[in-house]
This record gives C-alpha cells, structure tokens and sequence, in this order.
C-alpha cells in the first residue's frame, strides 16, 4: 500500500470545547490499525504537527494516526491538559470506523511528556479527576508505543533541578501544581503503588544519549509492567538523544525503530 489523505478532523474536548485532530490516513477502503498521538513538547509546547514525519512514514506503510491537539497552560490548569487527551483518546476509539480503522485496532503512540500523558490515561482510564463517565469498561487503547517518554515526572524534575537545566524546570512548574501531583499522576509510581487498571501490550523506545530523560528509567518502568502481568519491549539506542527518530529521521537508528513500530502495530491489529 502506498500514499495517504490527510485532514484535520474535530472532536469535543473533556468539557465541551471542540479540537482538532489530523488524520493520516492510507488511501483504499480497507480498515487498517490506527495509532493515536499524543505529541511531547514539556507539556507546555507543540502540537498536532510535531511528529508529522513518523506520521507521514507510517500512513505510508498503511497505519493511520490521528494526531491529537489538546490545550496547555495557560488555556487550561492542572489536569485539563490529562483530562482532553482522555477525551481525545476515547472519541478516536467510538470513531474508528470514521477514521478508516476498527475499535480492536486503536492503539497509542506518545512521544516525551506526550508519552506521559499517554500512559496516565492507559493505566487509569476512567480516573474521575480527568475523565467523565466511563460509557463502557473497555481500554482506551488496546496497545501503546510510547518514545523517550516522561514515566516519572518527579524524577525528571528533581534530575532537571539537579543539573539546572532551567527550560525543564520552568516547564515543569508552568504545567504541575506541587510536587505532590508529580508524585500522584506518575505513571512509574502507579504501577509501584498497584493502581493500574488496564495493561495493553507496550513498545517503548529510548536512546541512551538523552540528557531529557534518564535511560535506565525505562529499564525500570519495564521491569514493573512485567512484575505486574503486562507485556512490553523496551528497545533501546544507543547514544541517541531525545526525540532522534525526528531529529534525524533518515538515521540508520531512526529507521530501525520505525520499522520495529510498524511491526509492533501490525502484530497487534493481527491478534486483536
């Protein structure tokens, strides 16, 4: 299969507010696996577009992604930013016939603190604080792939504070209300503390040379999720830095993760 239509779809956010999505998708009429993103950017910047090359390669390869907007402060405050990829997430599952896929076949991709974001709402997806009534008991997504993701944003800001990386440290403190709420909705922390509910199958990809994220904390994200019965790869590069599949998305690593995402996502529309 090869080329793909894009277009920029709206979807209500957690209270009302309409959004845009941009849709990826492989031309044909065929379902195909839909990967829905959640983009980085310190939780405070970016948007739909910032991982439009991973997007644009794997609608060529016949996977669509539907590419979320959701606000940031200062439009919204702590947990509306969780609570519209919540929302995002949940309306791209009910919608997936539209979206050229089906429910089975939705699954995540999250990139840094997108992948936080990502990961809070697949662990805990009907969390009261940031989601409405849950309209079945069904994931939200049935895998995830999450890239250089922000697992412990506690540890991140303490190692940010440490290092006195200052744009880290600000980010942080524009986007988290206390330390407390770093400590409480952590993905990390929710699988030590036993407050998962759901664990989809996970590919996490991480390069060793990222001065944003700590390496071996994905290492230890790993070694939880499978103490507690979930499956996942942890693949990881090294010397790569943060974001290196969009930093340099020609690299000899770069294309081996991508066709290790393609994989991964065909493997599970295959066994859905």
């Amino acid at each position: 299969m090869s080329g793909f239509d894009v277009q920029d779809i709206e979807f209500p956010s957690s209270d009302g507010h309409t959004l845009l999505g941009r849709l990826y998708r492989p031309q044909g009429d065929t379902p195909v696996p839909l990967l829905v993103d959640v983009h980085g950017g310190a939780w405070i910047r970016g948007n739909r577009l910032n991982n439009a090359s991973m997007h644009e390669t794997l609608a060529e390869e016949g996977i669509a992604v539907f590419a979320l907007e959701f606000r940031m402060p200062p439009q919204v405050t702590f947990p509306g930013t969780i609570a519209d990829v919540n929302a995002g997430l949940r309306w791209a599952r009910q919608h997936a016939a539209e979206l050229g896929s089906r429910p089975e076949w939705v699954g995540g991709l999250g990139t840094s603190s997108g992948g936080h974001l990502l990961m809070l709402n697949v662990l805990r997806p009907h969390d009261p604080r940031y989601a409405g009534p849950p309209d079945d008991a069904a994931p939200l997504v049935h895998y995830a792939v999450v890239c250089w993701p922000i697992l412990d944003p506690l540890a991140r800001y303490r190692m940010a504070q440490e290092r006195r990386i200052v744009k880290l440290v600000d980010a942080h403190r524009a986007f988290w209300p206390d330390e407390a709420a770093m400590e409480r909705d952590n993905p990390h922390l929710v699988m030590e503390r036993g407050e998962w509910l759901h664990l989809p199958p996970v590919l996490l990809i991480q390069g060793t040379g990222d001065t944003n994220v700590d390496h071996f904390g994905a290492d230890a994200f790993g070694e939880q999720y499978r103490r507690a019965g979930g499956a996942i790869e942890v693949l990881k590069y090294d010397n790569e830095c943060h974001m290196f599949i969009t930093v340099e998305p020609s690299a000899p690593a770069s294309l081996h993760a991508m066709d290790r995402i393609r994989q991964f996502v065909r493997s599970q529309a295959r066994s859905a």
